[in-house]
């Protein structure tokens, strides 16, 4: 569950900014058909910034019943505010989410022990599985190795989705934690790498419009087949480097528009849609990753 291709999701809007529940069902039901190991919900790809607390929960939840035990959920439960977090984690408990993906606090800028006691308050106060998430780009906060390695010794901190793209952190890691600990990356451009030097999958962007390529690349890797898994990533590199000319997850709607995958490309304001000038370069990595 906690391994291969998961997919950060999208959240389909309609054209009034609602979520827009037939385009969420076909989505989930493009991951289960192509073999995707699990859905984040509402992680930062989902727009997790935009949406209130409570439509938060909702999505979440629809989620759950739509992927109707057919594919795991791990939900995006992170905030800058820990009373925040630990409110969003523990509507969870119950619900059939199999573990919490949390980011590390953005814009505060907390210390590493700052960064410690918040992961530890929000872990104790649930069962539910945790993974750590470290992205520095969007939130200008880096969670050292050292840091990673106090929090893997409580017993719900389960793993770390590593986003720095900083491919020496893998060895670093692994070599201050017990080899139960999961590391998966956050960082397409970086995954193969990153799995051919430990690492168990991806959290991908890419997945949304890649799924069965993503899920193919993750098999290939853990069976070590190297060279086969190098040269399908090497068609997705475009892609992988286009999804992100605009801020995520600006480029993955349109692309997922693009492809029939959701009815609107819409996003919550401040996101904008993605500029016209942009455009060409996404839809010539979809023409080479063979999506169109």
């Amino acid at each position: 569950m906690f391994a291969g291709s998961i997919v950060a999701l999208i959240t389909p809007m309609d054209i009034k900014g609602s979520i827009c529940c037939s385009s969420l069902r076909k989505l989930i039901n493009y991951h289960i058909s192509s073999g995707t190991s699990a859905i984040v919900s509402v992680g930062t790809t989902g727009e997790s910034a935009t949406l209130s607390h409570e439509e938060h929960g909702n999505v979440v939840m629809k989620t759950l019943e739509l992927a109707n035990g057919k594919i795991s959920v791990i939900a995006g439960t992170g905030s800058n505010d820990t009373a925040e977090a630990i409110s969003l984690t523990k509507r969870f408990e119950d619900s059939g989410v199999i573990g919490c993906l949390s980011v590390t606090p953005y814009y505060n800028r907390p210390t590493q022990e700052g960064l410690y006691r918040h992961f530890k308050a929000i872990a104790n106060s649930t069962d539910l599985p945790q993974i750590l998430y470290n992205v520095p780009s969007r939130t200008g906060c880096d969670m050292l190795p050292e840091t990673i390695a106090r929090l893997a010794k409580i017993k719900n901190i389960i793993g770390i989705k590593e986003a720095s793209g900083n491919l020496s952190r893998i060895s670093q890691i692994n070599n201050l934690i017990s080899s139960d600990f999961i590391l998966m990356s956050g960082d397409d451009i970086t995954a193969l790498d990153f799995m051919r030097l430990g690492g168990t999958g991806v959290i991908s962007v890419t997945a949304n419009i890649a799924a069965k390529e993503m899920v193919q690349l993750c098999q290939l890797a853990s069976q070590k087949k190297f060279t086969q898994a190098y040269k399908l990533n090497q068609r997705l590199m475009y892609l992988h480097k286009a999804l992100f000319c605009e801020s995520n997850p600006i480029a993955v709607k349109w692309a997922a528009k693009k492809i029939g995958l959701i009815k609107n490309d819409n996003l919550r304001l401040p996101m904008t849609e993605l500029a016209l000038s942009k455009q060409s370069i996404v839809e010539q990595a979809l023409i080479k990753a063979g999506l169109q």
